[in-house]
Formats: C-alpha cells, structure tokens, sequence
C-alpha cells in the first residue's frame, strides 16, 4: 500500500526552506506570533527577507489581510535592525486557485505558488535565483524530510562553529599593550618634561600641530594619539578603550583591532589639523574610530547585537560629539574623523563571517579618497 506522509504544500515549503539555507545562505529568524510560517533573513541576498507561508488563503479578503500582516511584521524588523529599506519575497503557499495576485506592496514582491513544479518554473524566482531550477531538491516523502533535515543540520553547525568563534570570550591582548603605552608617555612626561599639561612638553612628545605636520613632522598624527592633557584626560580615554577595545578586539581579531585603531587615531587627527591650528593630543579619536568599527561590526550582526547599537553604540556616539561641541577645550573634529576612519578602515578589511570583497573594495576606494581629500586640504588648500 502506499501513501504519501506528507502533501505537496509541505513538499514545496520544504524544498524552498532547504534551498534558501543550503544555496542562498539565508538564516531562518524568529518572529513572534506567527503560525505555519517561516522567515528568512539575508543581509546581503537579492532579497533582505523571504516569507514562506503556508496557511490557508481562500478569499481575497484573507489576502489582503495576509498583506497587511506582513508589512507590519516588515516595519518592526526595520525597526529593529536599523534599516531603512527592507525588501522582501512573500511566497505563499496554499492559496485558493480563484485568489490571484494583486498588486505588490511597496518593496515586497508576493508570489502564490502550490508545489515544487510551479516553483521551478515560476519567471518571478527564476529571474532572481536562476540556479533554483537545478538545486531544488528533487525527492519526496520520507526521503525529503531526511535529506532536508540532514543538511540543513550541517549548514547551521558550520555556521554556529564561525558565530562561536567571534563571539566567544578570548583574551585581550593590544589593548593592555596600547593602554600600557599610553600611561608609560604620560609619566615620561612629568620625569623627562614638565609635565602633561605643559605646552612645550606635549610638542616635545609628539602632539599635534598643523604649522609642524605642515614641516614635515608628519608622525605627529600617530604620536599625538598616545598623549593626555592631564590625569582626567588619560583615566577617561583608558577606562573607554579598556571597555570598547577589549570587545572589538575578540571581534575583528587582534591585527584588525590593531589597524582600525591606529589608523582611525591618524584619520582624526589629519581632520583636525585642517580644521583648526591648536596643540592637541589624546586617544580620543582612535577610541571614536572603535566605536564607528563597532557600529559597522554591529549592523552586519544586527540581528544578534541590534538591541545594542539602538540602546548603547548610537546613544554614546551622539551624547558624546554633543558634549564634544557644547564644551570648550574638546577636540571634536578628532572625533568625527576617528569615527568614519574606523568605519571605513573596517568596511575595507571586511567583518569575519560576513565578509563581501565588493564591499571591501567600496570602503577602500572611500578610504582612500578621504585620506587623500584631508592631505590636499592640508597641504594645497
């Protein structure tokens, strides 16, 4: 006797949830309310999200509703992880054959299909995931869901062993290396000089001063990040890069952490100097640059540390340049300089994981036109 354990409506959800992991590297996430539906996420796929739903839709009335659904469920993923674009592939699945599809919601494309024909000959898939026709898993019954389950199980261990990776606690090494240098210099200052607020002091070790940088005493870009104007100055500036450095340095790894760092703390103060002629000095805006590394690390594993970037990253970085300008004394334009380098540097070494070289390349085209933007500013203008 034979007979079928499963129908062809689950036969096509199946298909398409194995397809989308195992080709298209999708990730299934979690939504609140839903039932007989599941959600793809992928950052970088030709669509942000995929619904596949396979509830029942008999009128167009429980269409529209259906549409409505998941716009809504749409706005709070937005809301969520930051995005102001989201766009999706709504598939459903178990549509009655009188519900034709109606005119798409803004940035989300509905298909109706019923089983694993229509899909692979469905021009709406196809025109995006050309190869879907060859790598549908082509088996039914039994032997879909052994075959499904088998390699989705091993595409979510690789992926969970490179999450484990990043994310697990690892000791920090540069950052007790670069606080330790820090504090070395500015003890130097008081045994060697005159101390850490003293004018001709902190030019003696390195701070920045565009008439020198416009000399030739270029490494003053680079010395000037290890200085502190007094005791305040230094505690503050190690307690921020203890707290934030040790983090992103298990994140990038430690050469990453290091480049961003003293590459940001450059890019901040080559700003600075274009911008205005005064002695300055601190590692503000390598630290700034952490945190704009930080932000870009965060939004492409927003789905994992999105509550962080809303509730902790973002209010930081704006209270802090709104302290930067509302007080007198704070190099601010350091700041804003520390924090693009950092984004960019590490949008040009690529995040591990989620790596694309067509985005390394942007950010090092944009690196690149920055850096070479302030120097002709500096130099020309």
């Amino acid at each position: 006797m034979n007979f079928s354990i499963i129908n062809k409506n689950d036969e096509a959800v199946l298909a398409l949830v194995h397809y989308f992991i195992t080709e298209e590297n999708y990730t299934p996430i979690i939504v609140k309310g839903v039932k007989d539906e599941i959600w793809l996420e992928n950052l970088e796929g030709p669509y942000r999200i995929i619904r596949i739903n396979s509830n029942s839709i008999y009128n167009e009335e429980q269409y529209k509703i259906d549409t409505f659904r998941t716009k809504k469920i749409i706005e709070q993923i937005k809301k969520k992880t930051l995005s102001l674009k989201v766009n999706a592939l709504n598939i459903l699945i178990n549509v009655n054959e009188n519900v034709k599809n109606h005119e798409d919601a803004k940035n989300i494309n509905s298909l109706i299909l019923s089983d694993v024909n229509e899909i692979v000959n469905n021009k709406g898939i196809l025109d995006v995931f050309p190869n879907i026709k060859s790598k549908l898993i082509n088996k039914e019954g039994l032997d879909l869901i052994v075959n499904v389950t088998n390699d989705i199980n091993a595409k979510t261990y690789k992926d969970n062993v490179t999450f484990s990776e990043i994310f697990r606690p690892k000791k920090s090494i540069i950052t007790p290396i670069l606080i330790f240098i820090c504090i070395i210099i500015f003890l130097l200052m008081y045994i060697l000089g005159n101390g850490s607020e003293d004018t001709l002091t902190l030019i003696m070790f390195g701070a920045n001063v565009r008439s020198l940088v416009l000399k030739g005493e270029i490494w003053r870009l680079l010395t000037s990040v290890f200085l502190h104007i007094g005791i305040m100055h230094l505690l503050v500036n190690m307690y921020a890069l203890y707290i934030i450095g040790k983090q992103l340095e298990g994140f990038l790894g430690k050469f990453k952490y290091l480049l961003v760092f003293l590459g940001s703390g450059i890019i901040g103060s080559l700003l600075s100097v274009v911008i205005h002629d005064t002695v300055s000095a601190g590692a503000s805006g390598a630290i700034f640059g952490l945190l704009g590394s930080l932000l870009y690390f965060g939004y492409h594993y927003r789905v994992y540390l999105g509550t962080i970037i809303r509730t902790q990253i973002i209010p930081v970085i704006v209270l802090n340049l709104a302290i930067g300008f509302l007080l007198p004394g704070i190099d601010n334009f350091a700041h804003i300089g520390g924090l693009v380098g950092g984004y960019l540097i590490t949008m040009a070494l690529g995040v591990p994981g989620k790596a694309k070289k067509s985005e390394q390349i942007n950010g090092f085209i944009v690196l690149t036109l920055l850096v070479v933007f302030l120097s002709y500013m500096l130099f020309r203008y």
